[in-house]
């Protein structure tokens, strides 16, 4: 559920208890373990993570005026979420979460990069905190860069490409 909150405060206000504390638990964490250079913000209606423009003038390539978003924590419809930006793109770090996340004992409801969880009891916290501390703001930088970067497999540029070639 998107909120409308401007302030961090003002989005776990407006949660309901049990997702208040469950939120509130995992934001603990993540602050506890976020590199220097990563600062807290609302953006997208849920709390994020970001790289701030002062340090990456660029912003986010979808959508420049707006920060490099790093982590964003949110409490959905049938869900609470983490999505964690630095595994998007990295199959390493990937790897190592899905096996941290398992070894701690907890079931992973993962997609590309949001991990999706009902109780605070489902979340090694652990873990969270592992990830995120795992990327320095300038690693993240370069690794994002490359993504970015990175030509697609598929999709129409990929067919253009293609279909040059055979001309």
């Amino acid at each position: 559920m998107k909120s409308n909150a401007t302030t961090v405060e003002e989005y776990l206000k407006q949660l309901p208890a049990d997702r208040r504390d469950a939120i509130s638990a995992v934001r603990d964490v993540i602050l506890a373990n976020l590199p220097q250079g990563f600062v807290e913000c609302m953006g997208y209606g849920m709390i994020g993570y970001v790289v701030p423009h002062s340090l990456y003038p660029a912003g986010y390539k979808c959508d420049p005026k707006l920060p490099l978003p790093f982590v964003n924590l949110a409490s959905q419809k049938n869900h609470m979420a983490l999505y964690l930006m630095s595994v998007y793109g990295d199959p390493e770090t990937e790897q190592w979460f899905r096996k941290a996340w398992l070894a701690a004992g907890q079931k992973l409801d993962m997609g590309k990069c949001c991990v999706r969880f009902k109780r605070l009891e489902d979340v090694p916290l652990k873990v969270v905190g592992q990830i995120i501390a795992r990327v320095p703001v300038k690693e993240y930088i370069v690794r994002i860069e490359k993504v970015f970067d990175a030509p697609k497999k598929s999709g129409s540029a990929s067919k253009l490409k293609k279909s040059r070639q055979a001309d």
